[in-house]
C-alpha cells in the first residue's frame, strides 16, 4: 500500500538515501525543513528555535521519520557546543511529537532517530534493548532525545526509537572521516582497540527504517546495528584489507584524547556490544550481516 510520508533531515546522510528509497517505490515523502528546497521538492516548514511548524501541512500524513539533530562529532565539546548538540535533539523532538499529538488525525507512526550511544561505555557484554542507559554525555543526550517522543506517545501513535550504530557510507559520518587517513597508510587502532563498535550498513539502515514503518507490532526502543559487532582493533584490520593498505599506526589513548578532548572518551575509546534482538526477532533479514561484506559493497570492492 502506498503511503504518505514526512521525513525530518534537513539533508542529513540517511535523508539523503531513506528519500529516493522510498520515492522509487512510490510513496509520497515531504520533508520537514527550515527553508524551501532549492530544487522546488515540496516541504513542510518549522523552525525548533522559534518553536513554528505548518500544522496545517502536517494533516494526513501517514508516519514521521524525524532524524533531524546536530552532527555529535562537528566540532570539538565545548559547553556551547553540547548545549547545542542537545538542544538540536530535545527541542525539535518536543515541537514535532506536541504538534503532531494535537492533529485531527495524527500519523498512525513516528519513527524517531536516537543512537547506540544511549548504552555509554558498555565494555565486552552484550546489549540489547532492555539494557539500562550508560553514563556520559552522550548517553544523556540520547535518554532526554527518547524521552521528548512522549507527547506523541501519548496520543496514541505508535513510536519507535532508533538506536541507530555507525553507519556504513563513504558520504558521510565515521568511515568516510576514516577513508582518507586509512588510504594513505595511516590507519590503525584507537586505544587498546578493544572497545566494541556497533556498526550498520547504509544500505540495511534504509531497510531497518522501512521495517520498522510496515511492522505494527514493532514500538518502543530498536537497535539499529548488524548482527556481528567489532571491535576497534577488527573494523581496523578489516578496513585495512578491503583498502588493501596497512594498519600499523595506532593512536594511543591519551592522543586521541589531546586532539579531541571529552569527545574521545564518549565516542572512540568507548563502545559498546550491540545486538540488534528485535529486528531478528521480527524477521528482518541483513542485507550486509558481516563487516567484510558490508565495507566491500559500501567501498566498491571484490570481497
Amino acid at each position: 500500500m502506498l503511503r504518505r510520508f514526512l521525513i525530518a533531515c534537513e539533508g542529513g546522510l540517511v535523508g539523503a538515501a531513506l528519500v529516493p528509497f522510498l520515492t522509487t517505490g512510490g510513496h509520497r515523502v515531504t520533508r520537514l525543513a527550515r527553508a524551501p528546497d532549492p530544487r522546488g521538492e515540496p516541504v513542510v516548514r518549522w523552525d525548533p528555535v522559534a518553536g513554528t511548524i505548518d500544522t496545517a501541512a502536517l494533516e494526513g500524513i501517514d508516519a514521521v521519520v524525524h532524524l533531524a539533530g546536530e552532527s555529535v562529532a562537528g566540532a570539538r565539546w565545548t559547553a556551547a557546543t553540547k548545549a547545542r548538540i542537545l538542544t538540536s535533539r530535545t527541542r525539535g523532538t518536543t515541537l514535532l511529537c506536541e504538534t503532531l499529538s494535537r492533529l485531527r488525525k495524527p500519523p498512525r507512526t513516528l519513527i524517531c532517530a536516537s543512537a547506540i550511544g544511549y548504552y555509554g561505555d558498555a565494555g565486552a557484554a552484550e546489549v540489547r534493548e532492555d539494557s539500562p542507559a550508560g553514563a556520559g554525555f552522550l548517553a544523556d543526550v540520547c535518554r532526554q532525545w527518547e524521552a521528548a517522543t512522549a507527547p506523541a506517545s501519548r496520543a496514541g501513535i505508535r513510536v519507535v526509537r532508533l538506536r541507530i550504530g555507525i553507519v556504513l557510507s563513504p558520504a558521510g559520518g565515521a568511515l568516510a572521516s576514516m577513508l582518507l587517513p586509512f588510504r594513505l597508510g595511516f590507519g590503525g587502532r584507537l586505544g587498546s582497540g578493544n572497545q566494541y563498535m556497533s556498526w550498520i550498513s547504509i544500505d540495511d539502515l534504509v531497510g531497518v527504517v522501512l521495517h520498522t514503518l510496515v511492522t505494527d507490532g514493532l514500538r518502543g526502543a530498536v537497535n539499529a546495528v548488524a548482527p556481528t559487532p567489532a571491535t576497534n582493533a577488527e573494523f581496523t584490520r578489516v578496513l585495512g584489507h578491503v583498502l588493501r593498505r596497512p594498519t600499523l599506526l595506532p593512536v594511543p589513548a591519551a592522543a586521541a584524547r589531546l586532539a579531541f578532548g571529552e569527545m574521545a572518551d564518549d565516542m572512540l575509546l568507548a563502545g559498546a556490544r550491540v545486538v540488534p534482538q528485535r529486528l531478528l526477532e521480527t524477521g528482518y533479514r541483513f542485507r550486509h550481516a558481516g563487516l567484510e561484506t558490508a565495507l566491500c559493497r559500501v567501498l566498491g570492492r571484490q570481497t
